[in-house]
């Protein structure tokens, strides 16, 4: 086969399998920097707070609350503007960083912004007010949103920020949850709600030398603009002689390198795997449109924006962006196959709509690269699907200016770092700066993603709980831990690219029963072992049997590094039906399966949590 692209229309589709295939095995050979490790430990300075004074101190808090929130990113920012709107006073947000915003709190990395639409992706945009300035808004944009959605419900007075969790333990005997934290607070609540986000653990390579470079090294999201000069959208002044090394070609890289080319010296990216990169195709906001729109625009267009990526009927697509590009394709040809009578199986009606987007993207790389080996290297060779597509209007650019470099590893990763620089197939190169673009531990479950114990009934933890699989009610709530809800839960729940809206579903789900509780005088509200069972059994029979597809994956977050049988991440352990189904499960449970699916403790009368 000829690495060229060829024709849409007349794909050798046997020879590309071969290729994918034969790509996939070039990272399984990889034994030096395939694998991540946390930063933690020895490690853990990785991930101190580069936006606070480091010397901050306050005194400890004793108090009792209806809600405990861990964490103030969209999951709790959501989760407690619900809270609010449903009359729910009593709450408490205790989040690690200095502020609210999650991901987007830490990720302020030169050039980071959203990839969905942020009239999709920024919740609450009708009752806060904001207007996204673009289509697709910048991280500072963001992040300001997030402060404005604390501003707007009243957040900030019942937030303890640059505060961490360290354990949160059922009692028993109280009916309660004593929550503990690194500052020294006892939080007492009668109902916990945990969001800690899939961007939140920090991955770094694992590869030798880290800590034997002399020069600058951080992780992405934890930039130092104090070494580089400038800020997110500002000129990096201090780079100006510097070289800098970019370990990682994926999301993050593809944000950060074109803004790294403009300031520094010389910018040189590794790379084992390309990304598939599409076009982003941004524009301004246009305010007369924003404007027009009626009275609950934006639920509306999330809605249409899920429906369409998961092939959902619509009237119309209005988002219409390069999203749901793929899905309209596929969507198109199951109608034509369904007016014809075709019987090509959907799956590999899809897979000849996969390989032809990937060679359209592939010629996309051909056509704006103008250096012939380095857009060959630049072109990925899998399923459209095996990674988070990426979208960039000037990420390919980047790579015909002169002070650009591109070392392609051919799969293997870096081998080491030495004091003055990087090396790869055996050859070092100078670097002053070496930014770690490594990601996330997406897969992780909410307490290990914040480093806290916790322990429900009788002392027994979550870790031992789950020891021989996840086991909940909707990925959000468990047998054992009364008035636990989890937000942002897609091991056993549900997740959507736009991931926003699947907060969103989990939060309302979580303070709608917290709701109902304190209205009605509950004590606990606990699912039970069979409610557990019954949800393990409709997930068996909704499920769809990814393994094969990510098994013939080249190594990433989505197929857990070729280890997609033992944890499969997102994708394989959400509920098969798909979020919008997953939506009406759980609408129609609070309506009809509260009393057969839990244990419920009512108070001899409603009283304040003592």
């Amino acid at each position: 086969m000829h690495d060229e692209a060829t024709s849409a229309g007349n794909l050798d589709t046997q020879a590309l399998h071969a290729k994918y295939l034969a790509e996939r095995d070039k990272r399984l050979a990889d034994t030096t920097g395939r694998q991540y490790i946390a930063a933690e430990g020895d490690f853990a300075d990785f991930t101190e707070d580069p936006h606070v004074e480091p010397d901050f101190h306050r005194k400890p808090r004793i108090e009792a609350v209806d809600v405990v929130i861990v964490g103030g990113g969209f999951a709790g920012l959501l989760t407690a503007a619900d809270l609010v709107k449903r009359g729910v006073e009593s709450f408490r947000i205790i989040e690690q960083g200095g502020d609210f915003g999650g991901t987007w709190y830490w990720n302020r990395y030169p050039g980071v912004r959203c990839d969905i639409e942020s009239y999709c992706y920024m919740p609450l945009l009708e009752e806060v007010g904001t207007v996204p300035t673009e289509r697709y808004a910048t991280g500072a944009e963001i992040f300001a949103h997030c402060q404005a959605i604390g501003r707007h419900f009243g957040l900030y007075d019942r937030a303890f920020f640059q505060t961490k969790v360290v354990r949160i333990a059922w009692n028993e005997a109280a009916a309660q949850w004593t929550v503990e934290t690194d500052r020294g607070d006892i939080v007492r609540a009668r109902f916990v709600v945990v969001g800690q986000g899939p961007l939140a653990k920090v991955k770094l390579p694992n590869i030798p030398g880290i800590r034997g470079f002399k020069g600058r090294i951080f992780h992405s999201s934890r930039w130092d603009y104090g070494y580089t000069g400038g800020d997110a959208s500002s000129k990096m002044t201090r780079l100006s002689n510097k070289n800098v090394a970019v370990i990682g070609t994926g999301a993050t890289a593809v944000q950060i390198v074109p803004r790294l080319a403009e300031d520094a010296l010389q910018v040189t990216v590794f790379q084992r795997t390309p990304s598939a990169i599409d076009e982003r195709n941004n524009a301004p906001t246009d305010p007369a449109w924003f404007a027009s729109q009626p009275k609950g625009w934006q639920r509306q267009r999330m809605q249409n924006f899920l429906s369409v990526i998961t092939c959902a009927p619509v009237k119309e697509n209005v988002v219409a962006d390069r999203w749901t590009d793929f899905w309209v394709r596929f969507a198109a040809a199951m109608a034509e196959r369904h007016r014809t009578g075709d019987t090509t199986p959907p799956p590999h009606l899809m897979q000849k709509i996969d390989y032809s987007k990937m060679e359209e993207l592939r010629a996309r790389v051909v056509a704006t690269v103008n250096r012939p080996n380095v857009a060959k290297s630049l072109q990925p060779w899998y399923n459209y699907l095996c990674k988070r597509p990426l979208y960039s209007d000037d990420f390919l650019q980047a790579f015909n200016r002169d002070n650009v470099s591109l070392v392609d590893t051919d799969g293997q990763g870096v081998e080491r770092l030495t004091a003055t620089g990087v090396v790869a197939g055996g050859m070092e190169y100078p670097a002053d700066c070496v930014v770690l673009a490594t990601g996330f531990d997406v897969g992780a479950a909410p307490h290990k993603v914040g480093g806290y114990e916790v322990l429900g009934r009788g002392g027994r933890t979550l870790d031992a709980k789950w020891e021989n699989g996840v086991r909940t009610l909707h990925g959000t709530q468990m047998a054992g831990f009364p008035n636990f809800h989890i937000v942002g839960g897609t091991a056993q729940g549900t997740t959507a690219f736009n991931f926003t809206h699947t907060l969103s579903m989990q939060s309302e789900h979580a303070t709608a029963l917290i709701e109902r509780c304190l209205a009605h005088g509950v004590r606990t509200m606990e699912v039970t072992p069979e409610a557990e069972d019954r949800w393990a059994a409709i997930l068996a029979e909704k499920h769809h049997d990814h393994q094969h597809f990510y098994e013939e994956c080249t190594p990433g977050f989505l197929n857990n590094e070729n280890d997609f049988k033992d944890r499969p991440t997102f994708i394989g352990s959400t509920y098969g039906g798909g979020p919008i189904e997953y939506e009406q499960v759980i609408s129609d449970w609070r309506r009809t399966g509260i009393e057969r699916d839990t244990n419920v403790v009512f108070e001899a009368a409603r009283a304040a949590v003592a």
